[in-house]
C-alpha cells in the first residue's frame, strides 16, 4: 500500500491557521456585558456609553437578568484561549 503525502501548500496552510487561532486566542478581549454595580442586573449596552448608569462587567455569565462569576475590574478576569498560560490577575 503506497503512502499518501501532503502537499507542501496544504501543510503551510494548516499550520498558518493553527498559528492565527493560537494568537488571536490568547490576545482576544474578555465577555463583557452592561450591568448595574449594586444590584448585578444587565441592563442595555446605551446604560454603559457616556452618561449611563450601567458599568461594564467582564467575563462570568449571564443568566435571569444578572451577571456572575466575572468583574468589572477587566484586568482581575483571567483571558483564555489555545495555547494560552491563564495569566490573570486577581
Amino acid at each position: 500500500m503506497a503512502k499518501r503525502r501532503l502537499r507542501s501548500s496544504t501543510v503551510a496552510l494548516g499550520g498558518m491557521g493553527l498559528l492565527a487561532l493560537t494568537i488571536t486566542s490568547c490576545g482576544s478581549e474578555p465577555d463583557r456585558r452592561c450591568a448595574d454595580r449594586q444590584t448585578q442586573k444587565t441592563l442595555p449596552s446605551s446604560e454603559c456609553r457616556t452618561g449611563g448608569s450601567g458599568s461594564y462587567y467582564y467575563g462570568g455569565k449571564s443568566g435571569k437578568g444578572k451577571v456572575t462569576g466575572g468583574s468589572f475590574d477587566k484586568s482581575a478576569v483571567e483571558r483564555g484561549g489555545f495555547g494560552c498560560s491563564g495569566s490573570g490577575g486577581g
